[in-house]
Order: C-alpha cells, then structure tokens, then sequence
C-alpha cells in the first residue's frame, strides 16, 4: 500500500510525499539523512496526516493534486 502524507514543518510550511512505509519516511524528514532537500533546514517536522492507496501511480496523482491545493484546502484533505 502506498500513502500520500503531509507535513508541517518548523516554519510553519506544508510539505506532501507518498512512500510505501510512513514511520520509516517521516524518521528521515525528521533527523536523517534520505529526508527531502526541503525539510533539511526545516526540522522538526509533524506529520499531519496521510492517505492510503492502492498504487504508486495513483499515489502521484493525488500528491500532485494536494500540492496544487491552498493551505487550507490541504489540511482539509489529510482531515477527511
């Protein structure tokens, strides 16, 4: 199963992803070296929320939907 999830940085700052294991991605944004070059700088990061789908294809769907989204909206999304 692959998730698409959503973080909030230190700054405030949302960031989406997909990855096939959550606590194992949300560890590398949070302190390791595999995290994204975007939440590097902005640690400690919360995990908001996520969604599960059934293939990575579908997976990059919604994140590029996500990421179109205004702030408000993504919250909203991760909350349904």
């Amino acid at each position: 199963m692959w998730h698409v999830y959503l973080l909030e940085c230190s700054d405030k700052t949302l960031y989406t992803g997909i990855t096939t294991d959550i606590d194992r991605r949300v560890k590398e944004h949070d302190g390791g070296s595999r995290g994204a070059k975007y939440t590097r700088g902005r640690r400690p990061v919360i995990l908001l929320g996520f969604i599960g789908v059934t293939s990575k294809s579908i997976a990059l769907k919604v994140e590029y939907k996500i990421k179109q989204l205004p702030r408000d909206e993504k919250l909203n999304y991760v909350k349904r």
